[in-house]
């Protein structure tokens, strides 16, 4: 009986599993992406009135863009590059840390201005060489990408720096290869289009996008040389009178009259400013009228420079009135270069003197209120000029008279009569009444929607 048991129970476990049979598996087929079409008519062109060191891509889109197979996603440029660039970047990189490293020490060696001297020798020689590389293609070189626009777009500029020690470098006059990929989903998936090239980017003489400019400044230029050359043959120029300059005679007249000495103040500027040249010329009138009508003048300077040449313009302006014996040395004198402390110094002598005309001609700051507050507390007729537009305000207020911005230049030529200054004055009259005639007929134009009229001026960046 156990023999039977044992018998059925082998034959059981060694009996094969009945199971289900194994379900069918789909197979699954990875659908290849199929290459687009390449662009077509590439061309590239040297970049038009620019520096030079940049050129500009254009071409037809790919048929699979937007249409087609639709599916380039964007272009990619690439520029055939010789390997004497990589020796450029290597000498670029070197030069860079060397100078760093010179810029940082303490001490500069011998050695390392030696050194700096051969990397440099050695890195303009790779410079000068780039262009016989480029001729090479295309052999020793590679091919390397310069940007990426979005499909849809059919134009790109690849601009470089005109500074072999930038990274971004482009050389001028050597021979340049392009072509442009139109690229999937999948980055490798991509068509390249026909090379271009060689193209060569150079730098124009002139930038046809500035021609207005010229124009004003040939029309500024005939101007000029026409109202000098009348002025120089005596013709009569009209020039508005300003009536603090007309006022100055008076103020002398009141001075010697009083018997007060006329306070000349130049201004805190130096002697290349504009103002300060100009308030030269009025200082050698109001001396030559000082030197006539023999009344003391103080003109107390800012700086040493200003102090020498407001020294000859007085003397040369005693002279020019028949009176150089009575020219003081110390007419005109240096104070301090400290603003507030000559400021006080000003404000010192106008209590002590108090002169009857305080002239303030040149450029002021923030101590102009503080002299003509101080000049009226001491009863001088003030005339004042300047052509710094924060402190025209405060002369008006406080002074008498006061010319506003450029009449301080125009004072100048008024006075001193000289072709150059006056003609330069008719001429700038002249243009900026072209130019409000030029706005105004503009302006019409504009509203009838002519645009041609404004298009003529249009001056490109």
């Amino acid at each position: 009986m156990k023999l039977v048991i044992v018998v059925v129970l082998l034959a059981w476990v060694s009996s094969p599993a009945q199971t289900d049979p194994p379900a069918e598996v789909d197979s699954v087929e990875v659908a290849e992406v199929t290459p687009p079409g390449p662009v077509t008519s590439l061309s590239v062109t040297d970049k038009d009135n620019d520096h030079g060191h940049a050129t500009v891509l254009s071409w037809e889109a790919s048929v699979d863009d937007s249409t087609g197979l639709a599916n380039v996603i964007s272009y990619e440029i690439f520029r055939w590059v010789p390997f004497a660039m990589d020796h450029v970047d290597s000498l670029r990189g070197q030069l860079s840390g060397l100078r760093a490293e010179i810029a940082a020490a303490e001490d500069v060696t011998d050695e390392m201005e030696t050194r700096l001297d051969l990397l440099e020798a050695a890195f303009d020689a790779a410079i000068d060489n780039l262009p016989q590389a480029h001729g090479q293609y295309p052999q020793n070189g590679e091919w390397r990408s310069v940007g990426v626009v979005a499909s849809g777009v059919t134009a790109y500029g690849n601009t470089g720096t005109k500074e072999p020690t930038s990274a971004d470098y482009i050389p001028d006059y050597a021979d340049l290869y392009y072509r442009v990929d139109a690229v999937t989903a999948d980055p490798v998936v991509r068509t390249a289009s026909e090379v271009y090239g060689p193209v060569q980017c150079y730098g124009q003489w002139f930038n046809t996008d500035r021609s207005p400019v010229l124009v004003a400044v040939l029309a500024f230029g005939f101007f000029t040389l026409l109202f000098v050359t009348l002025a120089k043959k005596g013709t009569d120029l009209y020039v508005r009178p300003l009536a603090g300059i007309e006022a100055v005679d008076d103020a002398i007249g009141r001075a010697t009259e009083m018997g007060r000495p006329i306070l000349y103040v130049l201004g805190l500027g130096s002697a290349a400013d504009v103002a300060t040249i100009a308030s030269f010329t009025i200082l050698g009138r109001v001396a030559k009228r000082v030197a006539e009508y023999q009344t003391a003048l103080i003109v107390p300077t800012y700086e040493p420079i200003v102090m020498t040449v407001a020294q000859e313009v007085v003397k040369s302006s005693y002279l020019d009135a028949g009176r150089p014996d009575d020219f003081k040395e110390d007419t005109v004198f240096f104070v301090t270069q400290s603003q507030f402390a000559y400021v006080a110094a000003v404000n010192g002598i106008m209590l002590r003197e108090l002169p009857a005309t305080c002239i303030y001609m040149g450029k002021f700051f923030a101590e102009s209120l503080i002299l003509a507050e101080t000049g009226a507390l001491a009863g001088s007729i003030q005339i004042a000029g300047t052509d710094e537009i924060a402190q025209i305000p405060f002369f008006i207020v406080a002074c008498d008279y006061t010319l506003i911005g450029e009449e301080l230049y125009a004072a100048s030529a008024y006075l001193g009569r000289e072709p150059i200054l006056l003609g330069s004055l008719k001429a700038q009259d002249y243009a900026k009444a072209l130019v409000v005639a030029f706005s105004v007929i503009g302006l019409i134009f504009a509203n009838l929607e002519w645009t041609w009229f404004v298009d003529l001026f249009h001056v490109a960046n």
